[in-house]
């Protein structure tokens, strides 16, 4: 099984490959490590079973194409783009040829690109052979949007309040340095 994260220390992006035979996970920018839960992966080493993140202690994953979204995006652009023009030139067929034929790839990307998990909370993902088709990982289902929002959510108050733990330590420090000594 191979892992792309984020490290929680640096903030830097680590790719890790045969996750299942570590113990912990090791940050090669920053060395901060990540202590694996032995109850995260159970079953056999050769065809792990992933019973949550071992990033972060989410048990929220959901499956989806392992396909950079920008690049679907920017294929999406590039049709309507092309399709326009075609269009502004009044090419009824090469315009709708154009929107038809990436349409086509669209579905061709589908069925060629492989499932991965992904986790929630802190966006790590994991890729390996079977997966995401084996019995033992088909807990997670497809992305939904009710559980994305409330990780979005809870990563947003978060933040808050770590700022305004900030604010208020930077507040009282202020006060205390105006006040005449006594």
């Amino acid at each position: 099984m191979r892992i792309t994260h984020t490290c929680p220390a640096c903030h830097a992006t680590v790719t890790i490959d045969r996750v299942e035979s570590l113990t912990a996970i090791e940050c090669p920018a920053c060395r901060a490590t990540l202590p694996i839960p032995p109850e995260a992966l159970t079953g056999d080493p050769q065809q792990p079973r992933l019973l949550r993140c071992l990033i972060c202690p989410s048990t929220e994953l959901f499956v989806r194409k392992d396909f950079p979204q920008r690049i679907g995006v920017a294929i999406v652009v590039a049709g309507l783009a092309a399709s326009c023009v075609a269009w502004a030139n009044r090419e009824l067929f090469a315009t709708f040829g154009i929107l038809f034929g990436t349409a086509l790839l669209d579905v061709v990307l589908f069925f060629i690109m492989p499932d991965c998990l992904s986790c929630y909370r802190c966006g790590a993902r994991y890729r390996g052979d079977g997966l995401t088709t084996s019995p033992a990982t088909s807990q997670f289902g497809g992305f939904d949007l009710e559980t994305h929002e409330k990780h979005r959510q809870l990563a947003a108050r978060t933040s808050q309040l770590a700022s305004d733990r900030n604010s208020d330590a930077a507040g009282s420090h202020a006060t205390s340095a105006g006040r005449p000594s006594s």
